[in-house]
């Protein structure tokens, strides 16, 4: 009895499982099934020489244009100079006239000191002066006389000598009086603090009311010219020799600032200068570039985007930067025949702008590059052109069609 159970469970098992391997094999195939039918759909069912279905692609042709090269680099805005306004004078600050962060002119009043205490000692210098000048005024009378009295042989030379030396004594008295009295007509003039540079001010540091001095480190504000404007960013040693024959030779070098994602331009201004050493720790040098900057779009340490342009190429061979392949070789493309079969063209790359690439050598104006479906192609591939509107075609554009097309866009 237990040996003809266990047979029976035994063919029970053997039953199920072939059922699941049927129903797998049912499953596998309407898989497979579906996949293989968009394939061939794709490929138009129509085997090219190795048996393997015609691909469709999409191809334009290259167009000429003129390129611009830049050198690019990452900078940091600076104002162009930044005085921090101290006083020259200690005394009770009376006044601050300016508005935090505005933009002030060279010579303009931002704040006063309290002048009653240099007025004073300007007063007593100045009694000193005239009482000086007084005695002066009759040592010379006195020494005219006596240079009278000497020639009637009345006095004896000695003592017209003696005047003449207190005159000269009285003399320098009065210079160093006048001196004190400039001194402090410039201490007076100190109370009233004048802006040094025009630029924009910023927070105010000392309140109305405070006492100071000019042993102050902080200073009553800082001012930032910032029209113009400077820009210092760095470049690789190696673009040194591209830039200093321009620089020596006084050619002026266009410089573009961008913000922090590269996309926005901000400014364009001119290079001022280059650094004199080069940074051994990074292999970069620092250039200088002045920006007008009248809307403000510059600011003091912000982060920039920096591009100098350095030349400009003329009727270069441009393309879609989605038409290049990277291979063992190098970078290449995939050129559209006229027997609607695609070959590999190795190309050499140069400047990148937008989404576009221009291409130095490999390529000539009006040859149909393949932009779209190179993932399944090989060199002599047979392939069906699609244009982008979706519509199909076999024969490849004429020079005036390629023309035509380069106009269009």
């Amino acid at each position: 009895m237990k040996l003809e159970e266990n047979n029976a469970r035994t063919f029970r098992w053997r039953v199920w499982l072939l059922l699941v391997l049927l129903v797998a094999s049912i499953a596998a195939y309407f898989f497979i099934n579906p996949f293989n039918s968009d394939t061939a759909q794709k490929t138009d069912g129509k085997p090219d020489k190795k048996g393997k279905g015609t691909s469709s692609v999409t191809a334009e042709p290259v167009i000429l244009a003129d390129i611009p090269v830049y050198l690019k680099g990452l900078g940091a805005v600076t104002g162009l100079r930044t005085v921090t306004v101290k006083s020259r004078v200690d005394g009770e600050l009376l006044s601050v006239l300016y508005k935090e962060g505005a933009m002030v002119k060279e010579g303009d009043l931002l704040a006063e000191i309290d002048p009653r205490n240099f007025q004073i000692q300007l007063m007593q210098v100045e009694g000193q002066l005239l009482r000086d000048e007084a005695l002066l005024k009759n040592a010379q009378l006195d020494a005219d006389r006596y240079k009278t009295l000497l020639a009637q042989d009345s006095i004896a030379a000695q003592q017209v000598a003696t005047q003449e030396s207190l005159v000269k004594q009285y003399q320098g008295t009065v210079a160093t009086d006048k001196a004190v009295v400039a001194n402090a007509k410039l201490q007076l003039s100190y109370t009233k603090i004048t802006a040094p540079i025009s630029g924009r001010l910023g927070l105010r540091l000392v309140d109305q009311g405070n006492m100071i001095k000019a042993s102050d480190a902080s200073g009553l504000a800082v001012i930032t010219q910032v029209q113009p404007i400077a820009v210092v960013f760095t470049l690789p040693e190696d673009a040194l020799p591209a830039v200093m024959p321009s620089l020596n030779t006084g050619k002026s070098l266009a410089v573009e600032a961008f913000d922090r994602g590269g996309k926005n331009k901000l400014a364009t201004g001119q290079l001022l200068a280059v650094d004199n050493q080069i940074d051994p720790s990074t292999g970069t040098v620092k250039l200088k570039s002045q920006f007008i900057n009248t809307d403000g779009a510059l600011f003091v340490n912000q982060f920039v985007n920096v591009r100098m342009l350095m030349n400009t190429l003329h009727s270069i061979p441009v393309i879609p930067s989605s038409t290049v392949q990277t291979g063992e070789k190098g970078s290449f493309v995939y050129v559209l025949k006229d027997d609607q079969t695609v070959t590999v063209r190795s190309v050499k790359l140069g400047t990148v702008q937008g989404e576009n690439v221009a291409v130095m050598e490999g390529l000539k104006a009006n040859e149909l590059v393949v932009i779209d479906g190179t993932d399944k192609l090989r060199e002599g591939a047979k392939v069906k052109r699609v244009t982008s509107g979706g519509s199909s075609t076999s024969e490849p554009p004429t020079e005036d069609k390629g023309s035509k097309r380069k106009q269009d866009k």
